[in-house]
């Protein structure tokens, strides 16, 4: 068709190919985005995942030491309960203390690698 005999509201041919390149790289940029997401919404979910599990181990530790640690007083309470006269009451607290004082240190010993470890398993879980 000439330029007179052509329609005004035609689209150039060379416009709709710039058009249609555009909106290639538009869906192209798109689904890279959308991967991109993905993949971050799984490395966020492993790391959820390695947190949880890091939480629920320092959780029943830390029961298990409060438990230990109640079981000992009230043995100790016991003790002196039955304690026959100042000397041995003395003697009992004596140890008790040191033996809480080994525990405790135990305790935060272990404690401090389990957070460690809970730690160090999330970090790796981005990789």
């Amino acid at each position: 068709m000439s330029e007179q005999g052509r329609d005004p509201f035609e689209i150039p041919k060379e416009m709709r190919s710039m058009a249609e390149a555009s909106f290639d790289q538009a869906r192209q940029a798109f689904e890279k985005f959308l991967s991109g997401a993905h993949a971050t919404a799984g490395t966020l979910e492993e790391k959820r995942e390695a947190v949880a599990a890091g939480a629920k181990d320092i959780g029943a530790k830390a029961m298990s030491y409060a438990e230990k640690n109640v079981q000992a007083s009230l043995d100790y309470a016991q003790s002196l309960l039955h304690a026959k006269d100042l000397t041995e009451i003395m003697r009992l607290h004596t140890e008790y203390v040191q033996a809480q004082m080994r525990s405790l240190a135990e305790q935060a010993s272990e404690m401090g690698q389990i957070v460690s470890k809970a730690a160090m398993d999330a970090a790796k879980s981005k990789s």
